[in-house]
């Protein structure tokens, strides 16, 4: 009993000691985005922001380009992550429901294609969009990010549907419902913490995606977040890099992403295993 203690405290004090490690570089991006660049160029470190001040969020707020780069992003991934969901989830449905001919070449295909790097595809991407005139628009880039979140989430969905027995909802049409009626009062809620899963990675893909935008979205008005920041940096290191800027515009792109990923996280995590376990 008193080594079994032991060894829990120690692995304990090992957790805590690589969650400070994994979480320092965000602290110290929160903790520079308050102080000036005075302070930051200093080489004694700050640890701790006091006498800081909102000075650089309100410079970054205050660019348009960031309000402009704020609503193409929210834009583009809400787009992304009901499209992925809407068309993963009926995949997902077909997969674990119906056997037909072509089941397990088309299974086979979604892992086939998650293998294929993105950077191959470029080309073909672009030459697509400019055909079709839709270089430069949201809904172009929203319809990328769904095809490409789209396998991925479909496997994820799969073994989280094929866990909800199909008997439920035989027993709810014995009771009088329909089988629409029957999959939407019974089977769907059983289906909510694979779907927040599944929207958090469509969420995450398209909120943090950086080169297929930079190929496809070239105007500056255009721009998402990831190419705003980079332009950003890119203005401030052209006369002096102002690191509290830099790290305040950083930590407006980041932060929001941890903040909606700590509220998911608990219907995410069972989700994630129960389509890993089941099916």
């Amino acid at each position: 009993m008193r080594r079994s203690r032991t060894s829990r405290v120690l692995l304990t004090v090992l957790g805590l000691a690589v969650s400070a490690v994994w979480a320092f570089p965000v602290y110290w991006m929160l903790n520079s985005a308050f102080l000036p660049n005075v302070v930051l160029q200093s080489t004694t470190p700050t640890f701790l922001p006091f006498g800081g001040s909102f000075d650089n969020f309100a410079v970054v707020v205050g660019d348009p380009a960031f309000v402009r780069a704020l609503s193409v992003s929210l834009v583009v991934t809400l787009t992304t992550v009901v499209g992925a969901l809407s068309v993963a989830f009926l995949g997902a449905l077909a997969v674990s429901r119906f056997r037909f001919r072509g089941r397990t070449s088309f299974v086979l295909a979604l892992l086939l294609i998650q293998m294929l790097p993105a950077e191959g595809l470029f080309i073909a991407q672009y030459k697509m969009m400019s055909s079709l005139g839709l270089l430069n628009r949201s809904l172009a880039l929203a319809v990328l990010y769904t095809a490409a979140v789209v396998p991925f989430t479909i496997w994820m969905l799969r073994g989280f549907v094929a866990g909800v027995p199909a008997e439920l909802e035989e027993a709810a049409m014995v009771d009088g419902l329909s089988r629409t009626q029957a999959f939407l009062r019974i089977t769907f809620p059983l289906l909510a913490p694979g779907l927040v899963a599944s929207g958090v990675y469509a969420f995450l893909q398209a909120w943090n995606e950086f080169t297929v935008a930079l190929v496809v979205m070239t105007e500056e008005q255009s721009r998402t977040l990831p190419l705003w920041l980079r332009g950003f940096v890119q203005a401030s290191a052209s006369r002096e890099t102002d690191w509290g800027q830099v790290m305040a515009a950083s930590t407006l792109v980041a932060v929001p992403v941890i903040v909606f990923f700590l509220v998911v996280q608990g219907r995410m995590s069972s989700g994630l295993v129960g389509g890993a376990v089941k099916g």
